[in-house]
């Protein structure tokens, strides 16, 4: 588990992880609407990762999982 910081700026997600002074974008998500947004997300280096689904509320830091490189 990993804490990240979701942002949104002109309707791309950017997915920044401090520890490893990583920032990518999301390229597909499995839930996409206001009321649930998370699910598994795939990142523009390639590496899925689980983000709680929730509210769409960005930006916030948000602890998440990596499932695949």
């Amino acid at each position: 588990m990993a804490k990240v910081m979701l942002r949104e700026v002109d309707g791309v997600v950017s997915f920044y992880f401090a520890k490893k002074d990583m920032e990518e974008t999301i390229e597909e998500i499995e839930f996409d609407s206001d009321e649930k947004w998370g699910g598994n997300a795939s990142l523009s280096n390639g590496e899925i990762w689980w983000i709680q689904p929730g509210i769409k509320k960005l930006p916030k830091e948000e602890v998440c999982k990596k499932i695949s490189d």
